[in-house]
């Protein structure tokens, strides 16, 4: 990884730990919203991802009251790319949970599944239209991760090895 200043400018932007750790916490967040558990960690590295990227992000965004098969069987082109991205986005979610680990923004249980902290991210989803839409995005990946609830079969339905 590059210093930070070394680093492109768009790169800086799109992939700071701060943006990308808001949209972690908000995966996060909607996973334990609906399971009322902790995020396993394998899962929160699907987040960036399928955020981050416009169009993934946008089919999730239309298909927020649909279940994430059917979504996945109306755009099979989520699939493509999707481990090589993923892959890719790896080191930027490291630097994001540093971030937000350094904040005590995320509590890891003993099975090393996470959730935020009561009060350390804001409610209310602000920003840019962009980072609203990965914010969103964000809550709903994890809504429907949650409903889901083992990570072999959503890896398995990404066409991911876990």
């Amino acid at each position: 990884m590059k210093t930070w200043n070394n680093r492109p400018r768009e790169v800086r932007t799109l992939f700071n730990p701060a943006f990308c750790g808001l949209i972690l916490a908000r995966g996060i967040e909607g996973y334990a919203e609906v399971s009322g558990r902790a995020m396993p960690f394998s899962l929160s590295l699907l987040i960036l991802p399928l955020c981050l990227h416009e169009r993934t992000r946008n089919q999730i965004k239309e298909g927020s009251r649909s279940y994430f098969a059917k979504i996945l069987q109306d755009h099979p082109e989520i699939r493509v790319d999707l481990a090589r991205r993923t892959k890719g986005l790896f080191p930027f979610a490291m630097e994001a949970f540093s971030y937000l680990a350094d904040r005590d923004v995320l509590a890891v249980d003993p099975q090393g599944c996470l959730s935020v902290q009561d009060g350390k991210v804001r409610r209310t989803i602000t920003g840019t239209q962009d980072s609203r839409d990965c914010q969103m995005a964000a809550r709903s990946l994890g809504k429907k991760f949650s409903q889901i609830g083992d990570r072999a079969t959503i890896y398995t339905t990404l066409g991911i090895r876990p």
